[in-house]
């Protein structure tokens, strides 16, 4: 009775490890290594090919990247970014982690084209300047052209709409987005993403949910 006692506290105890979420953050590249926090824990060095305790294993590193197994799938995890492996949940989300200077800049893509987000709640629209929409192949002459306020003053911008935005585990689409007339140094991710998601700061730390 003792053993059959034991052997189900056994079970329960890894059906509850395993019914965990796993948040993996990679917040440094090493030749061959990547250094990772594993749940919000203390920063790990793991090899390629090694796994932690948590049975999160380092497949492949890339350029600005990793490759994790994460409860059985692969998942692609870019510096400075983390995602959550959540079993059975229905909802993406993905963790940002701040820089030096505590600004959200990471890496995203619109309409499929990688590019540089800054997180800006002040921000109504996702903004791009006129490089970074050519890139994405959009036609702002096609947009809603209008002013808007920026640190230099007022800007000449064309109101339009994306087809896609991707960041992290999260997919929008149809997103509203202004074209700016001059070059930005990156894309300005404003309240008409981040109105779409459940928003959960904690330290240096952001986590973005999709609501919807």
């Amino acid at each position: 009775m003792a053993l059959a006692r034991s052997c189900l506290a056994l079970l329960l105890c890894a059906w509850s490890l395993g019914a965990l979420a796993a948040d993996v953050a990679l917040v440094g590249l090493l030749p061959g290594k990547a250094l990772v926090v594993i749940d919000g824990g203390k920063r790990q060095t793991l090899a390629v090919g090694a796994a932690t305790a948590e049975g999160v294993k380092l497949l492949a590193l890339e350029s600005g990247a990793a490759v994790f197994e994460i409860d059985g799938k692969a998942r692609r995890v870019a510096l400075g970014q983390s995602v959550v492996s959540t079993p059975g949940a229905e909802r993406p989300a993905t963790t940002l982690i701040a820089d030096a200077r505590g600004h959200f800049v990471v890496p995203g893509s619109i309409n499929g084209v990688g590019m540089r987000f800054l997180v800006d709640t002040g921000a109504t629209f996702i903004s791009l300047g006129a490089a970074d929409a050519r890139r994405a192949r959009i036609d702002a002459s096609k947009g809603t052209p209008g002013m808007t306020m920026t640190a230099n003053g007022p800007a000449r911008v064309w109101r339009v709409r994306l087809e896609s935005v991707k960041l992290g585990s999260i997919t929008l689409r149809d997103v509203d987005a202004s074209v700016h007339e001059q070059d930005m140094p990156v894309v300005l991710l404003g309240m008409s993403f981040l109105n779409r998601m459940e928003i959960h700061r904690d330290g240096s730390s952001m986590t973005l949910t999709q609501r919807y």
